[in-house]
This record gives structure tokens, C-alpha cells and sequence, in this order.
């Protein structure tokens, strides 16, 4: 498969928290098409705090990147978006929506969350506790949506087995039920993937491909094991995750879709990057 249209890159703090001109420094010439970027995770000198965004910050950090070669492909604000406290909650909300608003001057047009424990509400109701987080996740998303439309930029959620978005029907679900063109899917099939699933992964893929395959907007990589009973993530290339099965369902879904390899390090960045390239040859 022609998987060279297809970048390749990394949580921008897989290399520390580090002042932006070593953090792009030590980014460069490594392979790395493009980063998640989760602002405060990576940046250490500079206060990008809520309320202190601008154009012009957003236009600097993003040229520093554009220098040493590399995109910022997606920003990552992992926010909560079911918090139990409403206050807390709208401060993640509002987090959530200046990274919105800004995302076009940092040169992406994608802002990354993941959705938060299914059991958020057990203790406050242990029968109706999904039907909460799932309501709750719902008006969160339909707020930050219409600030999406209003940006032109993308919402990327992220599925995972034990959040709020457990499964691909729910994916599915939240797509349909908050019918927003501007609600994308970052998919990370080994966050998804339940441990009954790990004899059936083809299955399981194609099931996800099939019910929201042409929403992704980002995919996400890295490998698993089976430890007493649990998954356990590595990097690719380290467990018995369908990497190279995945990547050519990728490729037939969204050709040229950018994935950001997970679970690696500063010292291993290099290898598996090299591993992900010779499986998408």
C-alpha cells in the first residue's frame, strides 16, 4: 500500500517538558512528521493557562514547530467533560472551547479529549449512572460542537473501553445523536479494544471501521498484551496488537490521515517510528 501519504508523529512531550526552542530542537530531524501538542504538557516556559491564549502566541509556538520541520497536527486538551462538579466542569469546558477558537493560528484544525470514566456517576446512582455520564457527556459535546462550527475547526473525540464512549456503537451513537459535521473521531483501536476482543481483532476492527471509519479525523498507535487477565499497552511492535491489519484498514478508510504513535519515549521514538514505516512500506 502507498502508506507514504500518511504522517507519522508523537505526543510532543514524548520528549519531556522542555522551553519551546529545545522541545522543537529535540523534535527535529527524528522522523516526525507532526505532534500532538497538549500545550501545558510540553511547553515549560511559557504560561498557556486558560485566558492566556492569543493569535500571536498561538502564530509563535506553531512557527517554532514549522521550523525545525514539523507540523502541529492536533492539539490535545484532555479535558473532563463529565465532571461531577458543574463548576469544574464549565472550566474544563471553557479550557476546551479557547483551544477551539485558537487552533487555526497554532496551524491545526483539530482539538483532541477523551470522555471520561464510565463509573464517573456510580456512587451518586448505581442504577442510572450510565444514563448520566452519558447525558451529561451529550450537552458537553453539543456545547463545544457549536463553537467548533463557529471556528471551522474539528472536535476530535476519543473512544475508550472503560469511558463514557465505551464501544463503537456508542461512538456511533454520539455521532448521530449530536449531528455535527465538525465531530470527528480520534481512533485508537487498542484503547477500544475490550479484552474479549483480543481473539477476534479483525472483527472488532471492522466493526469499528463500519460504524464510524469515515469520521476519523486522527488515529492513534501503539500495542498491547495480556497480562493476569488485562491489557496491558506497549509500544508498536512490543505485543500482539494486528498493527499491520489495522494500518491497511486505515489506509482504505482515510488515506493520508495522520497517526500518532503512543507509549513510546525519548529513547525509543526512532525504532518505532521506523518499525511503523516499514509496515505501511
Amino acid at each position: 500500500m502507498d502508506g507514504e501519504i500518511m504522517g507519522i508523529g508523537t505526543l510532543a512531550h514524548t520528549v519531556g517538558q522542555l522551553p519551546l526552542k529545545q522541545l522543537t530542537e529535540k523534535l527535529s530531524g527524528r522522523g516526525v512528521d507532526f505532534v500532538q501538542l497538549a500545550l501545558s504538557k510540553a511547553i515549560r516556559d511559557i504560561d498557556t493557562s486558560i485566558g492566556k491564549l492569543s493569535p500571536a502566541l498561538a502564530n509563535h509556538i506553531g512557527e517554532q514547530f514549522h521550523r525545525a520541520g514539523i507540523r502541529i497536527g492536533v492539539l490535545g486538551c484532555y479535558i473532563n467533560p463529565i465532571h461531577p462538579d458543574p463548576q469544574q466542569r464549565r472550566l474544563e469546558i471553557n479550557r476546551f472551547k479557547e483551544h477551539l477558537r485558537f487552533a487555526r493560528d497554532f496551524g491545526t484544525s483539530i482539538v483532541a479529549t477523551e470522555t471520561a470514566e464510565l463509573t464517573t456517576y456510580l456512587a451518586h446512582d448505581a442504577e442510572r449512572y450510565e444514563d448520566i455520564g452519558w447525558t451529561t457527556l451529550k450537552q458537553t459535546v453539543e456545547e463545544l460542537a457549536e463553537e467548533a462550527e463557529r471556528w471551522g475547526v474539528f472536535i476530535g473525540l476519543e473512544p475508550v473501553a472503560t469511558h463514557t464512549l465505551s464501544s463503537s456503537a456508542k461512538m456511533a451513537r454520539i455521532l448521530e445523536e449530536v449531528p455535527s459535521s465538525n465531530l470527528g473521531v480520534v481512533f485508537d483501536p487498542v484503547n477500544l479494544l475490550p479484552v474479549t476482543a483480543i481473539e477476534s481483532q479483525e472483527a472488532f476492527l471492522d466493526q469499528a471501521f463500519a460504524a464510524f471509519g469515515d469520521r476519523i479525523v486522527l488515529a492513534h498507535l501503539k500495542d498491547v498484551n495480556v497480562q493476569s487477565d488485562k491489557l496491558e499497552a506497549v509500544r508498536s511492535g512490543q505485543g500482539i496488537f494486528q498493527t499491520k491489519s489495522f494500518l491497511d484498514k486505515l489506509h482504505q478508510a482515510k488515506p493520508g490521515v495522520d497517526i500518532s504513535l503512543e507509549m513510546v519515549s525519548d529513547d525509543n521514538l526512532d525504532t518505532t517510528i521506523q518499525y511503523v514505516r516499514g509496515l505501511l512500506g
